[in-house]
């Protein structure tokens, strides 16, 4: 392994395999997130990034975000939400760039309806969430584990005073860390509700068919939300969501108003050095691990599938052009069209489409040109999202948004928040959809959203009384 530049403050810890040793020490401490590879041999499970106590917050509720300052200072304003993020990461840059994803910077979530303040969409759909479409905090260290080198570090750029004096302390208590003796305990308390029966999917399928023949639009994704009471403590929610439904993009964040369980598979946007990618799904078939050769043949079925191909390409084209409007002219290409790739429970399309920043473009400039993501509304974009306000009966919020790092020194990974439990109120919430085309069969449709719920269902199965 050749030597890798790490920041100023740097203290190696014991490597784990499993990293959930270090999450145990620290999510009892405020805004605490993980970032979890799932370490299982996937392109882009390599790196888990852990931390907690942020020193300055932002949450957006409605047309205000409330800035919080360590210092208790507090600040309310109007602004564009990604314009005070981008304002206060401004001021801790430029720093030296470590060979690591994250040394400090940006992390937490920004729901699908933040995409209201950047478009005009009406408001037709309840809001059942009642939660911040914006919480991010921003962090001076992190402890990340790399599973291709099977090295852990605590780092930090040691741009907020207080890391300096605590840093000590921070390095002994995770030289020292052991997983707890007691298991978290957290149990489903009512039946599953879900907002969509097969009825009223057929009905909205029917609607989105009639604007895709009028010319409206040419794919719209459906989702369906489903709903339980719950209590207890998440966290155990999602060491089974982890340990069956692995991902590459999976995530826990709690903060004072929500706590989001993700075992996403798909990358939103990613930037390093000027570089983006991103890598949207379109295409889906169930897996069968306790019959081999017909998992293979579902595999086989949806590489050759000229529907999920065409489905696959409209989205292509979606964030090529999202891409346009950041990127240096001629620098965008998609260098892994419908590449098969297999999770816990899906086989998925993707594919993989790279470019060049603009001079005068940055990761938060990007993140704000693509959002929401495109293979989770439809094309064209805005028509796409406001038949999803109109036939969905319940605000998407974090669904389909993006749980995201943006570092100080100007990288970004960030999700699409498909498959992700949200926790609050004592509910659990979790949706799946799918894109609606003009050769699109409801049933075929409705099927293919309990698929990809599937390992959700079982976990709220395992939850229950």
């Amino acid at each position: 392994m050749a030597a890798m530049t790490l920041p100023p403050l740097c203290a190696e810890l014991p490597y784990h395999a499993d990293t959930e040793i270090y999450f145990e020490a620290i999510r009892q401490k405020a805004w605490p997130i993980f970032l979890d590879s799932a370490n299982d041999n996937h392109v882009d499970s390599r790196f888990d990034i852990q931390t907690a106590d942020p020193f300055i917050t932002l949450m957006t509720l409605g047309d205000n975000t409330l800035i919080t300052y360590d210092s208790g200072e507090t600040q309310l304003s109007s602004g564009d939400p990604f314009h005070l993020l981008n304002d206060i990461l401004q001021q801790y840059q430029p720093v030296q760039k470590s060979g690591l994803p994250f040394c400090g910077g940006a992390l937490g979530y920004f729901a699908y309806d933040l995409g209201r303040r950047l478009e005009t969409l009406p408001e037709l759909a309840q809001d059942a969430e009642h939660i911040p479409s914006m919480a991010i905090g921003i962090y001076d260290w992190a402890i990340v584990s790399d599973h291709q080198h099977q090295k852990c570090w605590l780092v930090s750029y040691g741009l907020n005073p207080n890391t300096h004096s605590i840093w000590d302390d921070l390095v002994a208590k995770f030289q020292q860390a052991t997983l707890p003796k007691k298991p978290a305990k957290f149990q489903v308390t009512s039946p599953l509700r879900y907002n969509l029966d097969r009825q009223h999917y057929q009905q909205a399928f029917d609607k989105i068919q009639h604007y895709i023949h009028d010319g409206d639009c040419y794919q719209v994704n459906l989702a369906k939300r489903f709903e339980v009471e719950a209590e207890g403590d998440p966290w155990l929610a999602y060491q089974l969501l982890r340990k069956q439904n692995a991902a590459p993009f999976s995530a826990y964040f709690s903060t004072p108003h929500v706590t989001l369980l993700s075992s996403s598979p798909e990358r939103l946007l990613k930037v390093n050095d000027k570089q983006v990618e991103t890598k949207p799904i379109k295409g889906t078939r169930p897996r069968d691990l306790d019959d081999p050769k017909r998992d293979k043949a579902l595999a086989d079925e949806l590489q050759s599938s000229l529907k999920d191909r065409a489905e696959n390409l409209m989205i292509v084209d979606l964030l090529r052009n999202d891409l346009g409007k950041v990127c240096e002219p001629g620098s965008i290409k998609v260098p892994k069209p419908f590449e098969l790739e297999s999770f816990a429970t899906v086989h998925h399309l993707v594919s993989t489409i790279t470019g060049t920043l603009a001079d005068g473009h940055d990761a938060i400039s990007l993140l704000r040109a693509c959002f929401p993501g495109g293979s989770i509304t439809g094309a064209p974009k805005l028509r796409a999202m406001e038949i999803i306000e109109e036939l969905e009966p319940h605000q998407r919020g974090i669904y389909c948004g993006s749980i995201a790092y943006v570092g100080f020194d100007g990288k970004m990974d960030s999700n699409i928040t498909i498959r992700t439990l949200v926790y609050s109120q004592n509910r659990l919430r979790f949706w799946a959809g799918g894109g609606v085309v003009a050769d699109s069969e409801a049933e075929a449709e409705y099927q293919e959203i309990d698929d990809k719920a599937a390992a959700m269902l079982s976990i709220i199965k395992q939850l229950s009384r």
